[in-house]
């Protein structure tokens, strides 16, 4: 079957007013379009996303279900390094992008298509993540980024541009008033930004959180459960009076369900995107606050001191920062995770947990891992540790320093006058 001159175009498709009125106008432009979705957990209605594509012109519309492999291959990594991205944010977005880009490549190169699409804004992180995964994946592929086309964001400056557009080429649009944000949503987190939240000093409205319920909201009594983990991964969680459940999806589903429920995983933040830009956004994490809470706490148990400061120092601001920047397929990335599995060999052991008004608290935790010696760590007895051992530690570590205040007595410097940070007398 012969496509048009221009080639066929494989379009990641949201079912919004962008990706449709993109949809059209590609076919304007010449090209045949197949419209790709993936379902990574998002709260969507795929039929009618299907029934619209075609609708407005998609000669074929593909639906891939990469919920497992969002979990096992990107979330579960994530977790076991701890991975945050300027102490706040828990990479939500960042991580489903390699896996949409995965399963976007595969269905493109099955289909024979000669170009990719996709509707990221000009500005924003996403361009970048989306491209360089793709290119990573299929040096040879061709992009068209209609957002960085003249001859696309100068036709349609904005909203209401595209709102006539899409009268005129009889593309459907839903009726209800628009909220003045946008999201992107998995099984992750959702995230909010755009339009009245531009201002960073705009308190967002009760109204746009979608997943967890407010503080206010949230039940007044506390909800108790554990989680297992093998080598650093959740393998087993107990919800109190329900069956445990061991499947990863089901695991993330039912941490999500009781998270929302009782408030937890809200921020709004400021965060610098890769471009360069500072950025707004309010995110709503609530199953992979608790897991990010109850194996930072299982590690404290069960993981050897030098080799979490290593993990922390290395792996952990590498992966974040790699996963934030759309790094992933990279060789940097294939080095840093190989590390994963032997940092947590030993991160084995059970956390118990207590939800209340938006707070993830650690009420205890057992492991057989031997790290961690009760009677060792006693202040009620000595349990093998010989105190007159510490004399000759502390007589070690005070060598340096002690030569350190002597330099400094013969400079006139330090002393026991007090001095600010910086050396200087107060």
């Amino acid at each position: 079957m012969s496509t048009p001159a221009k080639g066929r175009v494989l379009l990641a498709y949201s079912g919004g007013l962008d990706t449709s009125c993109i949809l059209v106008w590609l076919i304007e432009q010449g090209y045949e379009v197949y419209a790709f979705m993936a379902d990574v957990g998002q709260e969507e209605d795929y039929e009618a996303a299907r029934k619209k594509a075609l609708s407005v012109g998609a000669k074929k519309f593909f639906l891939e279900d990469l919920r497992r492999e969002f979990v096992t291959q990107l979330i579960y990594p994530a977790v076991q390094a701890n991975c945050i991205y300027e102490n706040v944010y828990l990479l939500g977005t960042s991580l489903a992008r390699p896996v949409i880009a995965r399963g976007m490549m595969a269905v493109a190169d099955r289909e024979g298509c000669d170009y990719v699409s996709h509707g990221c804004t000009g500005k924003g992180n996403d361009q970048v993540r989306f491209e360089l995964a793709f290119y990573g994946l299929k040096p040879d592929i061709k992009v068209i980024a209609p957002w960085r086309l003249p001859e696309f964001y100068n036709r349609f400056p904005g909203r209401q541009a595209l709102l006539a557009y899409a009268a005129e080429k009889q593309i459907p649009v839903q009726q209800t008033a628009a909220k003045p944000w946008s999201t992107d949503e998995n099984l992750f987190h959702i995230s909010y930004e755009a339009g009245i939240l531009e201002d960073p000093n705009t308190t967002p409205p009760a109204d746009m959180w979608k997943l967890t319920a407010s503080l206010e909201d949230a039940p007044a009594e506390p909800e108790h459960l554990s989680i297992e983990f093998k080598a650093g991964l959740p393998v087993k969680v107990v919800i109190a009076n329900q069956a445990p459940l061991t499947d990863p999806v089901d695991i993330f589903l039912a941490l999500n369900a009781i998270a929302r429920k009782h408030g937890v995983g809200r921020i709004d933040i400021v965060e610098n995107r890769f471009i360069g830009v500072k950025s707004r956004g309010c995110y709503e994490s609530p199953g992979a606050t608790i897991l990010r809470v109850a194996h930072m706490d299982i590690e404290g148990l069960t993981l050897d001191r030098n080799v979490r400061a290593l993990r922390d120092q290395f792996v952990t601001v590498e992966l974040s920062r790699i996963l934030y920047n759309g790094h992933f397929f990279t060789p940097e990335r294939e080095f840093i995770t190989s590390a994963i599995p032997a940092s947590q060999r030993t991160v084995n052991g059970t956390v118990r947990l207590k939800l209340y008004k938006g707070n993830v608290v650690v009420i205890g935790r057992y492991s057989e891992e031997g790290l961690y010696d009760e009677h060792e760590s006693s202040m009620d007895e000595l349990g093998g540790f010989e105190p007159t051992d510490t004399t000759g530690f502390i007589q070690i570590e005070s060598i340096r320093i002690k030569k350190w205040g002597q330099a400094n007595a013969r400079k006139g410097q330090g002393g026991v006058e007090p001095q600010d940070v910086y050396g200087s007398r107060i």
